[in-house]
């Protein structure tokens, strides 16, 4: 504590502000980050499938996924222009120096968006207008663009945590910049590969886990089968693979940022033979309070041998290296992510065993109450890997090249904290909205899946999604059905079969 104490005493006011609203829309914007790059993608693999079997259930997801999915990048889209300017008026002096060098990545994430605005339109018109295999291929462009604007944020990220590609003149400034070089830094690969593995396992587990819920609510039905499957599926395939992912970034990490391996694994000093701890706090003086130690782990899993050697937090003076307090915070984020991995590990397997072996899903109300926490829980890992990324690179903002301190704006901190009251108004009411909107979605696909029929021109899942709609008059009142339409009748929602207790969550 005293340690904090005294870098807060030595860093500018303006510092604790600035890195405060920083983390909170970063970490807030992150939430919505899985939808917007592996949404798409789920959804296109529900539309194939619609299109191949003359699934009328899954054409009817796809459409509904399709209005969420613009709803996401709409708010997306408000969270993520406020980061664009914060990284600007916060830390001027960090773009203002090196700007020239990463910042494609940032120009590469806009140009992504612009794109993936113009896709989900024409997905979205595509609906009533477009024959239904001209209207998927059309959208197939959508996952890549969505992957660009990944590249671009994880490029520009991968730069901040292993800079390269440029010389420095006389002055410090830097010149001869390499644009390859500096795009595709050591960490580039490993990084972007783990965030987009974590991106699209997220978004199945949460996608899954709403269909979770509506199943132990007793919406036994195929709708909720198939909305459960598809996303859990993606999830599940993705879990392991993430898992050794996730291993060769923490192995990057041993080798590009011994300090940041050190503050995630608590090594105070360099040595082999070096335990794991398993949580536990980090003192000032080198101490761990707590957690469980196992001997000799950390070396191993660092080289695969106990003589691997480890470097420690002293092996760098106290000024360049995180403190004991974010060193303990990135310890619990790192083993609180390693934890939910492994567990869902366990999870991805039971649906494997049992699907392989009854060709089902598990009737067990257990594994629809895991399912249901598992969508929670990989958000909280995403959250984790954030935190583990930006706390362990302090005190720098480019890693061995400018501290935070250095790059922070020189605007009064009562400037910035009104600012970051504001900021939280503001997301709150965002976020508020795009739940509401949302749970309105919701609560009217289920009364037409319970068979209410909405006004015309409000539920446009009631006929074909191809050719023309119906005529007001052709449907009677009180009727449950819809009128007639020269779509194909084998792709409409209510040929199929209907769900029994309705709704999408």
């Amino acid at each position: 504590m005293n340690t904090l104490t005294a870098l807060l005493a030595s860093s500018p006011a303006q510092e604790a502000p600035a890195r405060q609203l920083m983390a909170f829309t970063l970490g807030t914007h992150i939430l919505i980050v899985p939808l917007g790059v592996a949404l798409p993608f789920i959804t296109l693999v529900m539309h194939h499938r619609a299109l191949r079997k003359n699934d009328p259930v899954a054409l009817l997801l796809a459409r509904r996924w399709s209005a969420v999915m613009a709803v996401q990048f709409a708010v997306g889209i408000v969270t993520g222009t406020v980061l664009s300017f914060e990284f600007g008026l916060l830390w001027p002096k960090m773009m203002g120096t090196w700007g020239d060098v990463f910042g494609l990545g940032f120009g590469v994430e806009a140009w992504a968006f612009f794109l993936e605005a113009v896709l989900i339109a024409i997905y979205l018109y595509g609906w009533r207008r477009l024959k239904p295999w001209t209207h998927f291929w059309l959208a197939v462009p959508l996952p890549f663009a969505a992957l660009m604007g990944a590249f671009g944020i994880i490029g520009a990220n991968s730069w901040m945590n292993t800079p390269q590609g440029f010389t420095l003149d006389a002055s410090g400034k830097p010149m001869n910049v390499s644009v390859q070089q500096a795009v595709f830094t050591p960490m580039f690969g490993p990084e972007y590969w783990h965030f987009v593995a974590a991106m699209f396992l997220t978004a199945g587990y949460v996608v899954a886990g709403i269909y979770a819920v509506g199943w132990l609510r007793g919406r036994r039905d195929r709708y909720h089968k198939l909305g459960f499957t598809v996303p859990f599926t993606v999830a599940a395939i993705l879990t392991p693979v993430q898992f050794f992912l996730g291993d060769n970034i923490a192995r990057q990490i041993y080798h590009k940022q011994p300090e940041k391996f050190a503050a995630a694994e608590i090594v105070w000093n360099t040595g082999t033979h070096v335990p794991e701890y398993l949580f536990g706090r980090l003192e000032s003086d080198g101490s761990v309070k707590g957690g469980l130690k196992i001997p000799d782990l950390d070396s191993f899993l660092a080289g695969f041998s106990a003589n691997t050697q480890v470097t420690g937090l002293t092996s760098v003076p106290a000024a360049d290296r995180p403190t004991a307090a974010e060193a303990t915070l990135v310890h619990w984020t790192f083993d609180i992510m390693a934890t939910i991995g492994s567990v869902l590990i366990l999870l991805a397997l039971w649906y494997a065993v049992y699907w392989l072996w009854r060709r089902d899903l598990p009737k067990t109300r257990w594994f629809f109450r895991c399912a249901a926490l598992a969508g929670v829980a990989s958000v909280i890992t995403v959250e984790c890997g954030w935190i583990t990324t930006e706390v362990g690179r302090q005190p720098w903002i480019v890693y061995q090249y400018m501290r935070v301190s250095d790059a922070v704006t020189p605007t009064k901190a009562g400037s910035l904290w009104t600012m970051f009251g504001i900021v939280v108004v503001v997301y709150v009411l965002v976020f508020g909205a795009f739940v509401g909107v949302v749970r309105m979605m919701s609560r009217r696909w289920r009364r037409v899946d319970q068979g209410h029929v909405p006004p015309p021109g409000e539920g446009p899942e009631t006929d074909t999604p191809y050719g023309p709609r119906p005529e007001p008059a052709a449907v009677a009142p009180g009727a449950s059905g819809s009128g007639g339409s020269s779509g194909s009748s084998a792709l409409r929602p209510d040929h199929g079969p209907r769900p029994s207790k309705g709704g999408t969550e």
